[in-house]
This record gives C-alpha cells, sequence and structure tokens, in this order.
C-alpha cells in the first residue's frame, strides 16, 4: 500500500492516509523551543530539554498508538471528527498530512466542512503556532461547535509519571480572557510557565482534565465535546489541560483562521509578580502581539521558509538522479539539522527523560550540519568538551539544559573521547577557524581545571593510546559504539542494568571498532598537529598509530575479516570460531575506512565477506549469525530475539561506513 509520496518543489512529504504503519513525525523548531508532530497531530513540546521543561503531557507506548498531542474537536451538528483522524478516528472525506521544513499541515474534510492545520515554531521564539483555517465547501450555512485540547506536563517529564502523591496535588491555573497559563510550582522554585492562547473571543473553556474529558472517557469521545459545551472548569490540583470552546458560523463559501499559540516564558525573579498570586503576564502578552493575526504568522512563516533555503542552498547536489539529488539536498540536511537540535535526546522512541544528549552522538552529528550553521557547531563543540574528564574520558551524555553530564549512565564508554578529533577537524576544515584550539575549555563544567580546546583533543587521543589491554588493542571500557556489547557487566541480575554495571574489572576485553577508530580520527589528529607546527607531538601520535595497525594486523585479522573483539576472558568474539556472530559490521567498516592492510587485501576481503554474510535486501544487519542464547560475557546484544536491533538487526548509522570503505577501493557501484 501506497502511503503518500515525495513533493520536492515545496520540499515536503505528503502522507495521503491517517493510518500508516507507524506514526509518521516531524520535529519542529530551531533553536531553544522544540515540537515533535505525528501524521495525525499527535506528539509533545518543550523547550530545551524534554525531561525538565516538558511542557505537554504525552504518552509513551500507549494502547492506542500515539494518544495525546494537540487536537481540535469539531461537533458539527452532532458529527463529531478531527482534522487529523485522530483522536476521534472518524472516517474523512478527505486526509492530507504535509510534512515540511520543521513545519507540519495537516487537513481533514468532512461533510462539506474543511479543517486546516499549520504547526511550526517560528524563528527566535519560545512558542509553537497553530494557525486553523475553516472552510465551508457546501452550498448552506455551516454552525458548528470547535475545542482546541492538550495538556499540561508537570515540568519534569520523569516526575510528571511517578510522582503522583505530589503531582495530583500542584496543578495551577491561571484564565485571562481567550489565554489559559499553566503555573504549577510558579510559587515556590520555578520562575518559568506556560500558556495557551486563540486570537478570537471564547464562548468557554477547560483546564481541568476530568472535567473536559469526563473520568471514564477516552481522549476519542470527551464529554464536554460530546455534551457540546465547555465545563468553564479550573483546575486546582489534578491534571492541568488547556481548550478553547468557540462557536462558529461559516455561510456558503466562506474560510475563518483562528491562530491558536502556545508558549513559554520566564520571568527575572524580581519580576515573577503582577500582584499576589498573580503572575506576571506581560511577557506572554507580548509573544501574544507578535502573533495574534494571520498575516502575523503568515510573515513568520514566510521567515521560517526563508531560513530553510538559505540552509539547504549552502550545498546542493546535482547528480542526475532524482532520489539522490533529493535525499542529499532536502531530507539529509534536514535529518541532520534535526538531529543537532535533539541529538537522539527526544523522538518517539526516547522518551526524552533518561539520556539528553549523547557525548559520542552529538560530536557525530556535527560533521553534518558544519556547513549550514558554523557557528552554533563551534558552540556545541565547545558544550561537548566541557563535560570530559581530566583523564580524557567523559560523560556518556549531557542535559541539553544544564549543559552539565548527565550522571545516569556515566562516562567509560572508550570510544567516546575519540569523536571529538572527529567533530573539531571537521569544524576546522570547514571554517579555517584554528582559533578554536585556544578556547579555554573547563573539565566536567569546571573552569577552574580549564586547558586549552587543543588538550581537550590530546587527551581524547591518549585516552585510548594509554588504555590498551593484552594485545595491543584498545580496552572497550563498559563498551563502544554498540552500546550493548557489555564484555565486562556479566549480568545475572534482571535489576542491573547492562551499560552501567561492571562486575568484571575492565582490564582485559578489546574492540577492533575503537581501534580503527583510533587509526582513522588519529590520523587527523596527526595532520592538524603538523599543520599548526606541533611536529614532536605529530611524531609521537604517529608512534601510536603506526603500533595500533600492526596489532590490528597481528591480532585483529580473522583470515577473511577483522575480529570485532576479544572478551573479557582473552577470547575472539566475532570470529569464524565462534559458534554465533562470527562476524560483525562495526570492525570491517572502521577498519576497512582505515585501510589496515589494503595492500595484503584485508580491506576487500573484508568486505566482499560483508556482502556475503551480512548483506540483505533490506540493507547490511549488524552481525551474523544471530544469537540465539544468552551469553553472559557478552551482555545485553545476546538478550534480543534474533533480528531486532544490535542482535543482527539494520541500522542505518553503520551502513554507510560499509559504503566509505567501497569507496575507498573503488568499487563505488557496490558503495551505491
Amino acid at each position: 500500500m501506497k502511503f503518500g509520496f515525495f513533493d520536492d518543489a515545496n520540499r515536503e512529504y505528503v502522507i495521503t492516509t491517517p493510518e500508516t504503519p507507524f506514526p509518521w513525525i516531524n520535529y519542529l523548531g530551531n533553536e531553544d523551543f522544540f515540537s515533535l508532530v505525528s501524521n495525525t497531530a499527535g506528539g509533545y513540546s518543550f523547550y530545551k530539554d524534554a525531561k525538565f521543561r516538558r511542557l505537554t503531557r504525552y504518552r509513551y507506548n500507549n494502547v492506542p498508538m500515539d494518544n495525546g498531542g494537540r487536537y481540535f474537536y469539531i461537533n458539527d451538528g452532532g458529527t463529531i471528527w478531527s482534522p487529523g483522524w485522530k483522536p476521534v478516528k472518524t472516517p474523512l472525506d478527505k486526509y492530507e498530512c504535509r510534512h515540511g521544513m520543521s513545519y507540519t499541515r495537516i487537513t481533514g474534510e468532512k461533510n462539506g466542512l474543511e479543517a486546516g492545520t499549520l504547526f511550526f515554531v517560528p524563528l527566535k521564539s519560545w512558542c509553537e503556532v497553530q494557525k486553523v483555517k475553516l472552510t465551508n465547501h457546501t452550498n448552506e450555512k455551516k454552525q458548528f461547535k470547535l475545542f482546541s485540547f492538550m495538556e499540561w506536563c508537570l515540568w519534569n517529564a520523569e516526575d510528571d509519571q511517578n510522582n503522583l502523591q505530589r503531582n495530583l496535588n500542584t496543578g495551577e491555573v491561571e484564565i485571562e480572557d481567550s489565554t489559559i497559563y499553566h503555573k504549577t510550582e510558579y510559587k515556590e522554585r520555578r520562575n518559568h510557565y506556560a500558556f495557551y492562547h486563540v486570537n478570537a473571543p471564547v464562548q468557554g473553556y477547560d483546564t481541568d482534565r476530568e472535567s473536559f474529558v469526563g473520568l471514564y472517557n477516552e481522549f476519542s469521545g470527551p464529554k464536554a465535546v460530546l455534551d457540546g459545551k465547555a465545563a468553564n472548569s479550573h483546575a486546582h490540583g489534578w491534571s492541568p489541560i488547556a481548550s478553547h470552546y468557540l462557536e462558529i458560523e461559516l455561510a456558503p463559501g466562506e474560510s475563518k483562521e483562528l491562530v491558536f499559540l502556545l508558549g513559554y516564558i520566564e520571568n527575572k525573579e524580581e519580576e515573577k509578580w503582577e500582584a499576589k498570586n498573580i503572575i506576571n503576564k506581560k511577557p506572554a502578552k507580548a509573544v501574544i502581539e507578535q502573533f495574534n493575526t494571520a498575516e502575523k504568522v503568515n510573515k513568520a512563516f514566510e521567515e521560517l521558509r526563508e531560513y530553510w533555503d538559505d540552509l539547504l542552498g549552502n550545498f546542493v547536489l546535482d547528480s542526475g538522479d532524482e532520489k539522490l539529488d533529493r535525499m542529499v539536498n532536502i531530507w539529509n540536511q534536514y535529518q541532520c539539522m534535526v538531529t543537532f537540535n535533539m541529538s537522539r535526546s527526544a523522538s518517539f522512541f526516547e522518551v526524552g527523560i533518561g539520556r539528553g544528549m549523547g557525548f559520542r552522538d552529538s560530536n557525530q552529528d556535527l560533521i553534518g550540519f558544519v556547513h549550514q550553521i558554523p557557528e552554533r557547531a563551534r558552540e556545541r563543540i565547545i558544550d561537548i568538551a566541557s563535560t570530559q574528564f581530566q583523564n580524557g574520558g567523559a560523560y556518556h551524555q549531557y542535559q541539553p539544559l544544564t549543559k552539565r553530564g548527565n550522571n545516569a549512565i556515566g562516562g567509560n564508554f572508550n570510544d567516546d573521547p575519540l569523536w571529538l578529533i572527529l567533530s573539531t577537524t571537521d569544524y576546522i576544515k570547514e571554517t579555517g577557524d584554528f582559533g578554536i584550539l585556544d578556547e579555554k575549555v573547563p573539565f566536567d563544567n569546571d573552569m577552574s581545571v580549564a586547558k586549552s580546546h587543543f588538550e581537550h583533543l590530546k587527551l581524547s587521543f591518549y585516552h585510548v593510546a594509554n588504555n590498551l589491554g593484552p594485545h595491543g588493542l584498545p580496552l572497550i571500557g563498559r563498551a563502544d559504539w554498540n552500546d550493548c556489547l557489555n564484555l565486562n557487566c556479566f549480568s545475572k541480575d534482571p535489576n542491573e542494568s547492562f551499560q552501567t554495571t561492571e562486575n568484571k574489572s575492565g582490564g582485559t576485553a578489546e574492540s577492533l571498532m575503537i581501534a580503527g577508530l583510533f587509526v582513522v580520527y588519529g590520523r587527523e589528529y596527526i595532520k592538524l598537529c603538523r599543520q599548526i607546527g606541533i611536529e614532536k607531538e605529530a611524531d609521537e601520535a604517529q608512534t601510536h598509530v603506526n603500533n595500533m595497525v600492526e596489532a590490528i594486523k597481528t591480532h585483529g585479522w580473522d583470515g577473511d575479516w577483522y575480529l570485532r573483539a576479544y572478551d573479557f576472558f582473552g577470547n575472539k568474539v566475532g570470529s569464524n570460531e565462534n559458534e554465533e556472530g562470527k562476524i560483525f559490521i562495526e570492525s570491517q567498516g572502521w577498519c576497512s575506512m582505515a585501510e589496515i592492510g589494503k595492500e595484503e587485501g584485508m580491506v576487500e576481503k573484508a568486505l566482499d565477506s560483508v556482502k556475503e554474510r551480512l548483506d540483505c535486501e533490506y540493507g547490511i544487519v549488524l552481525n551474523n549469525p544471530a544469537f540465539t542464547k544468552y551469553v553472559v560475557e557478552y551482555g545485553e546484544i545476546s538478550t534480543y530475539p534474533a533480528g531486532y536491533k544490535e542482535n543482527a538487526g539494520i541500522f542505518c548509522h553503520n551502513n554507510p561506513w560499509i559504503m566509505i570503505g567501497e569507496t575507498n577501493i573503488g568499487r563505488g557501484e557496490r558503495a551505491w
């Protein structure tokens, strides 16, 4: 079944049925304020940090799927429907969703009434605009009722889901004219609130969820919508929401546009209040003034489109292949900007609560967007380096709100530091800004122990060079790029985390993936040293790289492909000697990219083995054969059913490593 198509002229993917195989989502926002929106208007919004500044509530892995979002309900003479189909799921006469560059349009039509919704985050703004256009396509007058709806999160998305004995007693709102303000906890330790506004007089409102939905109703049939009138409820504790109720009349052929606005406000401590227990609404009203007409919204939307025209105009491919040009010129660059904004911190799979921004991930992502926003790329590099440890190691993740390391997983993923060399050298190649090397950068955000950014790179290099195992290969630590290859975990307790538990000391398990990575980016480090005139350091680093190349040739080659690792006991992982998991993609990719043993035919043999043993019609699997039993010395990778996730799943990330390796040896057709 076909679910949609690419509209290249408008840089949009057009979805033609709401019942997609899974919610197909778009990411809105460009700097501080972000929203996730599915093709049926599901999702949520947050300011900077999906954990600590979640504005609207979302329930992951729900039944039915993708419940909760920014919803509009229409009661047209007793026929109740939503323009995005969900949550009501009344069959629509017409439906279309257009996911574009940081905006989404969803249009539904029922019984001659069309409702088009445009969602976007304006540039330099802390708000989400929702422009609703209602059109009467019939020959008769239409009188109907429109209800908006969104559910507030109680700020901390993790606490919101579990600390009910507190949260069910803290909800607070204010209502003024057509604006609903969410001010939970504002009177104590917070200086921020959210609001939801519509630019028209309302005939009613609701701010208490049970009053609007009904205690035993569902989002598909809220009590207020079924009754055709709002309860004018005022949340006090329990579950605060924001819903506007409007009665609308349209003549035949008439259209009406409404602007709904979800916003976030921070006040200075001395400017928090207008009067006792009355929040200072001046900043919110200033934001509302910016977007209180369709004309102002259209202007802001045009500025957003121009912004993306500029971003995507820096690099344009004209290959003669429509699909390749489409992906390179539009969707890959767009995806790179999205991952810059959010890394893997928030999606419909990452709940935005535990991981924050990845140290490794954010460095990797940078090479995809540095040509678009070099100034912000520079800032991101410094932010990442600031969470590094003085021994060269790093937190595995950090929180975007505080820019501090996230200790939920901690560090000791031994590939992490090397990626800082990748991001920095790619940034310098793109910009010529060698001055970044002289920036004073703290360790663990402590400026009292700050050193130059170059010293951070040096520590990154030697964190690998000085932490080698019995075969002269890099110690893996808790894991490398494959977070689920946990060679020091040895967990038999289901309550332990594979990635944070080290039941064995990490002095023997080695990674061939890190070895190849070290050669690739060690050479970049050496080039950088020579470029800035530090020849002695370059020579010393070259010795370490040369030693690593020899160690890989001597101890990392299995005859037809590169080993993946040595486990805690010094046994081979990813060898033909193994019963399962004989060959892995990661070491084939990185050692081929490093051209280890190219003259001896190793690279060609390894890539031929990838083609023979790992390739399938859907892409290159991570390992083969898949594990069918739990191997305690391997960890989480062997816990998944065959073909899922790290156990022989297919990853979009590591497939290009093989493509690069094939390109390096001149096999362009196979790379393609």
